[in-house]
């Protein structure tokens, strides 16, 4: 299905230090993992035309369309894949992607996805229970709230969702089975939790939780890192931008994995032992950046 609506604002996150992290160059050859609207794809071709190539990659093909409207000017030098990261070394042999200068992940729901309601990711508005990345994927998450057993709910809303009351949001989500729409959910889990104050809207959690389980993003992307090292070039980068601490965690375990020399020789080393944040003014000027948390690593020569 092909949705009409007004593009959003689309503003890269951390665009600067990707670019500081990426460091691309005339000739170079770099991977967008999350290519999204072609803001941070954008600025690396850039730097790299006009000899370079950019493979971008996105799981959402509405996104994807766009992007390929906004990388016009580069047509010669981008290849776009409709696709999911998972596969990033098939994706990468297919289109002779290897080796490479650089490959960035910018993780997380886009501007897109949020703002359009129909996608059913944001419960500002009353939509449908979807959150799929892709219209390809079977699972939504109607499936997962109407049709798991409260306890497998209440463990995905916890592990995924970090939620402490995941146990009473369950309860109630299925003692008010059928739950059709966003704003329905989101009501359940406001009555959930009660008087409870937090600094966030009270669904906030649960949302994030099955929608990480409905796009399987975190064994996604523990899978798609393990790919990166064979497809780097000795000096190449990896640029990895998360937007919650299970997505950070596993980024930075992954990158102290193959930093240490305590089970293999280092292959990685930190570019970046603390991580990158966005300072207060972009933050100001682009409020969904506040979590963002950007991490750099380099394969050895």
């Amino acid at each position: 299905m092909k949705l009409t609506m007004s593009l959003p604002i689309h503003i890269p996150v951390l665009l600067d230090e990707v670019l500081e992290g990426l460091r691309p160059q005339p000739g170079g050859c770099f991977i967008d993992c999350t290519v999204g609207l072609g803001g941070h794809a954008s600025a690396i071709l850039e730097r790299i035309s006009p000899s370079g190539r950019l493979l971008g990659i996105d799981a959402d093909s509405e996104a994807l369309r766009i992007a390929e409207s906004e990388l016009d000017s580069y047509h010669e030098s981008v290849v776009l894949i409709n696709d999911n990261f998972i596969n990033l070394e098939a994706i990468c042999s297919e289109h002779h992607f290897c080796p490479v200068d650089g490959i960035l992940f910018d993780l997380g729901v886009s501007s897109l996805q949020l703002d359009t309601a129909q996608r059913g990711f944001s419960f500002q508005r009353d939509a449908p229970l979807d959150m799929r990345f892709s219209c390809e994927q079977e699972l939504t998450a109607s499936d997962i709230v109407n049709s798991f057993p409260e306890r497998k709910l209440a463990f995905i809303i916890n592990e995924y969702g970090e939620e402490h009351y995941s146990r009473r949001i369950s309860r109630l989500i299925v003692r008010n089975r059928p739950i059709s729409t966003t704003l329905q959910l989101a009501r359940i889990v406001e009555q959930a939790l009660g008087s409870k104050h937090t600094k966030i809207h009270p669904a906030t959690r649960t949302f994030m939780a099955l929608r990480i389980a409905v796009n399987s993003e975190l064994k996604n992307l523990e899978a798609a890192l393990k790919q990166t090292i064979g497809l780097l070039c000795p000096g190449g980068r990896l640029v990895v931008i998360s937007y919650h601490s299970l997505e950070d965690r596993i980024v930075k375990q992954f990158m102290r994995c193959e930093a240490s020399s305590y089970e293999h020789r280092p292959i990685l080393k930190l570019i970046s032992r603390k991580v990158i944040k966005p300072t207060s003014l972009e933050v100001e000027s682009n409020p969904r950046s506040r979590s963002a948390k950007l991490r750099v690593a380099e394969r050895f020569n």
